[in-house]
């Protein structure tokens, strides 16, 4: 079969996420798939001497595309070089599925090793308790302080394992079930629904929150479809706003050095799936506590679990004894 049918790169990337609808990939996912094209985009017209607007899918060599990713790795970190040539490789493969292409050039481009996945939950036993006091203590000191909601936010990440996206999706209508038995309905990651059971003390967390939400904002009025964490100004919290949330909260405890690189909300998660782990919990309740797309992704934290006790039991100081005393024991 011949391929003779033109298209440009911009109109191939819309019919790309026209295609890509029924899927319902969330907001989010969507977003990144285009800030990886567009970056990519710009690269290839560099290399192609074309302009952005110009440049047609049947230039799409192996040879540009080498350079163009040659370029975005000099400046983009492992991570995100791995994202983008993931998110080139499903756009090359819908071309080929539309008849744009006769094969896929990525697979002849490098990319780089996915990093191992290690948890990074907080360190030290007493950390998550030392958070939550902060949330509810600290906070007074802010010049607008609202720890209602601050505890709120450090909980649903400690014992509900929420990422920053499902926190900020969560309605008044998440909150589901009857007194004793409520629960989180969660939009997660790749708009994969999951239920996240909670006790009564996170019940009560909720229902404070929501009286100081009252409190404040008495001509407002919220529906169950309306966002459930809100800014000061009673607006829909934003991503940025949340994450310094949980940044102030480990100044006012006093917990920087406890905190994983890069991690910062994210940990609160790390921990929840690291204590289920090390209380017992299989890598299947793991998976399903968490909504991860994968059983590998869950089973890290209890092999990440198990490599942390015996380093912890190796350095008991009565090892070194040990082993003078067997040392001697074998000659």
């Amino acid at each position: 079969m011949l391929y003779k049918i033109t298209m440009h790169v911009l109109d191939a990337q819309d019919a790309f996420f026209l295609a890509r609808r029924p899927r319902k990939d969330s907001p989010h996912t969507t977003a990144a798939y285009r800030r990886d094209l567009a970056g990519v985009n710009v690269l290839l017209a560099e290399v192609t001497g074309r302009s952005v607007e110009g440049l047609a899918v049947e230039e799409l060599t192996t040879g540009v595309l080498r350079s163009a990713f040659g370029q975005f790795a000099d400046s983009h970190a492992k991570s995100s070089v791995l994202r983008a040539w993931s998110t080139w490789n499903q756009f090359l493969t819908f071309c080929v599925a539309d008849e744009l292409l006769a094969g896929n050039p990525m697979a002849a481009v490098a990319r780089p090793k996915a990093p191992p996945l290690v948890p990074k939950p907080l360190r030290g036993e007493d950390t998550p308790e030392q958070l939550l006091s902060a949330a509810a203590d600290g906070a007074r000191r802010a010049r607008d302080p609202w720890p209602e909601r601050d505890v709120l936010v450090i909980a649903l990440g400690l014992v509900a394992g929420l990422r920053s996206a499902e926190m900020r999706s969560l309605t008044l209508g998440s909150v589901v079930g009857r007194p004793g038995e409520r629960r989180l309905h969660v939009l997660g990651k790749g708009s994969r629904d999951r239920s996240v059971p909670i006790e009564p003390a996170m019940e009560r967390i909720v229902e404070v929150y929501l009286e100081s939400c009252r409190r404040r904002f008495r001509a407002g009025r919220f529906g169950r479809g309306s966002a459930l964490l809100r800014d000061r100004a009673g607006e829909p919290i934003g991503r940025g706003a949340l994450e310094y949330l949980v940044r102030s909260c480990y100044r006012w405890a006093g917990l920087h050095d406890r905190v994983p690189s890069g991690a910062n909300l994210h940990a609160l998660r790390h921990t929840f799936a690291t204590r289920l782990a090390e209380d017992g919990a299989s890598a299947s309740e793991i998976m399903a506590l968490l909504g991860h797309a994968s059983l590998a992704t869950s089973q890290n934290y209890i092999e990440a679990t198990a490599r942390e006790r015996r380093a912890a039991v190796a350095s008991n100081r009565t090892y070194r004894a040990l082993g003078e005393v067997a040392r001697v024991a074998a000659e």
